[in-house]
C-alpha cells in the first residue's frame, strides 16, 4: 500500500440504524465514502458484511480486500448521479449479448453453444416474451427495439445498490440475459458463470492453461460472485 493509506485508528465497529437504512461507525464515527457522503446501505445485512471488513483491517486498509465497502460506494457515489447512463450502458449489453453471438465452427464448439445458451433464450422469451435475435460469427445482429425497452424496464425497479450488483454481473459475464437469470433466480451463480465461460473454457481444452489467464479469470469469477451476494443483500 502506498504512504497515505488509512491507518487503523479504531478499536469498536458497529452496525447502526441510520435514515432509510444502516451505516457504519468505528469508534461512534461514522464511515464515508470517498465522495465524503455518509455511507448508508439499505440493509442491516449489507452494512454487516461491511462492518466485517473494516473490523479485519489490520495496521493500515487496504480497499482490495473490501469489495462490500467498494461496492457500496459505488453505488453512493456514482448511481446517484449517473444511474440513467449506467442502465444506457447496460442496455447495451443485452444489444450485443455474448449468448446471441454464436460460432460457425467447428461443430463441436457450436453444439455446446447451443446446449449452453438455447436454454437462456428460452427462459427469456417465456418470462419475458421476448426472443433475442442469434447471429453466427461476427455479423451483428439488430435486437428488436421493444424488446430491449422491455428489458431495461427491469431495472426499473432495482434500487442503486441493486443496479451496482447487477452491472458487475452484466460486464464480467458480457450478457445482459445470464445476469438476468442470476437475479431472477433461474441460474446459481456459480452454474451462470460456468455458461458466460463456454468460449474460453473451449480454448483451453484445445490450447492448454495459462497461469496468467487463470489467474485473471479467478479473480472475475469471485467478483461476479460477489455481485451476486451484493445484487440479494440490496
Amino acid at each position: 500500500m502506498s504512504d497515505w493509506a488509512l491507518k487503523r485508528f479504531w478499536e469498536v465497529v458497529e452496525v447502526v440504524p441510520a435514515d432509510n437504512g444502516f451505516t457504519v461507525t468505528l469508534d461512534g464515527r461514522n464511515v464515508r465514502t470517498p465522495g465524503k457522503a455518509l455511507l448508508v446501505v439499505p440493509t442491516e445485512e449489507m452494512a454487516g458484511k461491511i462492518a466485517t471488513e473494516w473490523e479485519a483491517q489490520q495496521d493500515r486498509v487496504d480497499p482490495r480486500v473490501m469489495p462490500w465497502t467498494r461496492s457500496a460506494n459505488s453505488a453512493i457515489d456514482k448511481l446517484s448521479v449517473q444511474r440513467s447512463e449506467v442502465e444506457n450502458h447496460l442496455i447495451g449489453y443485452a444489444g450485443t449479448d455474448l449468448v446471441c453471438y454464436r460460432a460457425d465452427g467447428p461443430v463441436e464448439l457450436v453444439e455446446r453453444q447451443i446446449a449452453a445458451w438455447d436454454p437462456i433464450l428460452d427462459w427469456a422469451e417465456k418470462r419475458y416474451g421476448l426472443r433475442l435475435l442469434v447471429t453466427p460469427g461476427v455479423m451483428p445482429v439488430s435486437q428488436d427495439a421493444g424488446s430491449l425497452a422491455v428489458l431495461s424496464n427491469v431495472m426499473s425497479s432495482m434500487n442503486n445498490f441493486a443496479i451496482t450488483g447487477f452491472h458487475d454481473l452484466v460486464t464480467l459475464s458480457g450478457s445482459y440475459v445470464i445476469a438476468l437469470s442470476v437475479v431472477e433466480n433461474a441460474h446459481k451463480p456459480h452454474a451462470a458463470w460456468t455458461l458466460s465461460r463456454i468460449d474460453e473454457d473451449w480454448q483451453i481444452e484445445q490450447w492448454g492453461r495459462d497461469e496468467e489467464a487463470d489467474t485473471q479469470a479467478e479473480t472475475k469469477r469471485e467478483a461476479f460472485l460477489h455481485a451476486a451476494r451484493f445484487f440479494t443483500s440490496a
